[in-house]
């Protein structure tokens, strides 16, 4: 796998390259029957509209061990499918992370050549330390690297990193 990342406190940007079609990546960012496949595998709601809302469910084992139903909230800004889809992220899985200062979350999807889609992901996290230490892990078993490196693998072998 082909990706690359740039970390700090405030902004995140990551870069993978999926041999998959625009369309496809859409539709496993924005569709929770694809959400529920690979990541933290739950589910999503997205109203696709600007000012529409953005909600990320637990999946049950997670809600199971006690995070709230909803992990994560926000509104589209923008939505131009299957190319760039802009949004606001706020964490409210954890009190101290809910705390912190709105993000901010663009996905950009460039198909390239030979059916290669390289897909850019810019998570903004001013003024949001903790939220931004949990989506960089660099531990690698968690945040967007991992998420990321479970769709593409997702999406290029019809199964999940964990099988």
């Amino acid at each position: 796998m082909t990706a690359t990342t740039q970390t700090s406190v405030t902004t995140q940007v990551y870069r993978v390259y999926i041999k998959a079609a625009p369309e496809a990546i859409w539709d496993a960012i924005t569709k929770a029957d694809w959400t529920q496949k690979y990541g933290y595998a739950g589910r999503v709601e997205y109203d696709l509209r600007p000012g529409g809302a953005y909600r990320a469910f637990a999946s049950q084992e997670i809600w199971e061990i006690g995070a709230p139903w909803v992990i994560v909230e926000g509104k589209v800004l923008e939505a131009d499918p299957p190319n760039k889809l802009v949004q606001t992220w706020h964490p409210v899985w954890d009190q101290e992370i809910a705390a912190e200062a709105l993000t901010y979350l663009r996905w950009e999807i460039e198909q390239g050549p030979g059916g290669v889609t390289k897909l850019t992901v810019t998570h903004e996290l001013d003024g949001a330390p903790k939220a931004a230490a949990r989506v960089a892990d660099p531990s690698g078993g968690a945040g967007w690297s991992y998420i990321l490196s479970d769709l593409k693998t997702l999406l290029e072998t019809g199964a999940p990193l964990g099988g």
